[in-house]
């Protein structure tokens, strides 16, 4: 992915080597194994989701005062930050090319090992995630090397996606489309309510297709097999895939990101149109996804 030259973002806070009490969490935004358990990669389901996870977890201790961020730390800080700046850019132009108003950029917080948010207080293991009652987005950096160690998954596009899809969710915020959707969630079993997780994450994995396709359009971006780690990526985070590596076999009920094929697959339509208005993940039966 080219960067070089690329502005950095100043809504950036990098509170890495700070160290707090905090609980260990498993929700939020893209899937992840983490300890051998299924947790999130995304971030997801965010604020609501958070906040039940934290109530379901149990207290422990985490600090990172002897944090020493080595060249690579300060490599994929750089990108976090390059790529933040391009979301502004291509969000803020298609807002205003779709009457939506004014974009309001969100937040990204870097951390190490612990961090506390406007949704609780989180460890790493919850993975990158966006918490809409603050309008910010955080990483734990760490999260990056773990995706090439742990699934397989690398590339500084498939990084950029993870960090796309997080804007993603705070797009659907501004729009309305997060907190209708929690609501729901709040009066539905779960099994429904996971069903309209997915379309929420879907649809993420979809605006940060339709991101990668505008920002390579105004900054030409985008190398030769930048797509295919990106693809490759997405395949990794579908629950059918993570839960077979967990646990050897699936549990449809339990989805709450999406098969792989459907992320790469709304992903790909994204990267394809660079059209926010094709990316409705709610009107279809949940079969047709």
């Amino acid at each position: 992915m080219r960067l070089d030259g690329r502005r950095r973002s100043s809504n950036v806070s990098d509170r890495r080597g700070l160290s707090g009490r905090t609980v260990g969490i498993g929700g939020g935004i893209i899937g992840v194994i983490v300890a051998g358990i299924i947790t999130l990669l995304s971030g997801g389901d965010m604020g609501d989701v958070l906040g039940t996870v934290l109530n379901q977890a149990g207290n422990t201790s985490y600090a990172t005062q002897d944090y020493q961020p080595d060249a690579e730390d300060e490599r994929l800080a750089d990108l976090a930050s390059k790529v933040l700046a391009g979301t502004e850019d291509v969000w803020t132009a298609e807002f205003r090319k779709q009457g939506w108003g004014e974009y309001r950029c969100p937040k990204l917080v870097l951390f190490t090992g612990a961090v506390q948010s406007g949704c609780g207080n989180a460890t790493s293991q919850v993975g990158p995630f966006y918490c809409s009652a603050d309008e910010t987005v955080y990483i734990d950096l760490d999260f990056f090397k773990q995706m090439q160690s742990q699934i397989g998954a690398s590339g500084d596009f498939a990084y950029a996606y993870v960090i796309a899809h997080e804007v993603g969710h705070h797009v659907q915020h501004l729009l309305g489309t997060l907190d209708q959707a929690h609501e729901q969630m709040a009066r539905l079993p779960e099994r429904e309510s996971n069903r309209i997780s997915v379309r929420l994450e879907l649809q993420a994995d979809f605006y940060a297709g339709v991101w990668a396709n505008r920002d390579n359009a105004m900054f030409g971006s985008l190398e030769p097999g930048d797509v295919e780690n990106a693809i490759n990526a997405a395949s990794k985070i579908g629950d059918d895939y993570l839960q077979r590596k967990a646990t050897g076999r699936e549990m449809p009920d339990s989805f709450n990101h999406g098969r792989s094929s459907q992320r790469v697959a709304w992903l790909s339509r994204g990267i394809r149109t660079g059209d926010p208005l094709q990316g409705d993940t709610f009107s279809p039966s949940y079969d047709s996804l």
